[in-house]
């Protein structure tokens, strides 16, 4: 049973930082590519960016490039997000997801696997 949970979200002020983690198992995760993608409320789940499984290989959606970082950890099942600079319109649950594609793609129906999300809010 793959299983992907999140860590680390919270509440913080806007020009801080916040990390968020996903563990992952169930799964050979270093053949997968990992997505975080986020929700706000009354609005779609959109891309905020993506990993190759071997980590090289990253994309970001324009709204987040040169504030978020995603690295992974293929030793340790995890993928992690670096959040900095952060904007009171970051503020959303937080998704990490896995696919099985080997590409990195900015859209949600791509991904096979999904965590439960976790709640960033940042307060302006």
């Amino acid at each position: 049973q793959v299983q992907l949970v999140e860590f680390g979200g919270g509440l913080a002020q806007a020009g801080g930082s916040l990390s968020l983690a996903c563990a992952a198992s169930g799964l050979t995760f270093n053949r997968n590519v990992m997505g975080w993608f986020r929700q706000a409320p009354g609005k779609e789940r959109e891309f905020v960016g993506g990993i190759n499984w071997s980590g090289e290989v990253t994309g970001y959606a324009d709204p987040v490039k040169g504030r978020f970082t995603i690295s992974r950890d293929n030793a340790k099942n995890t993928v992690y997000l670096q959040m900095n600079s952060l904007k009171s319109e970051d503020t959303a649950v937080y998704y990490c997801a896995a696919s099985l594609r080997p590409s990195i793609s900015q859209t949600p129906r791509v991904y096979d696997y999904w965590g439960q999300g976790t709640q960033v809010t940042v307060s302006s």
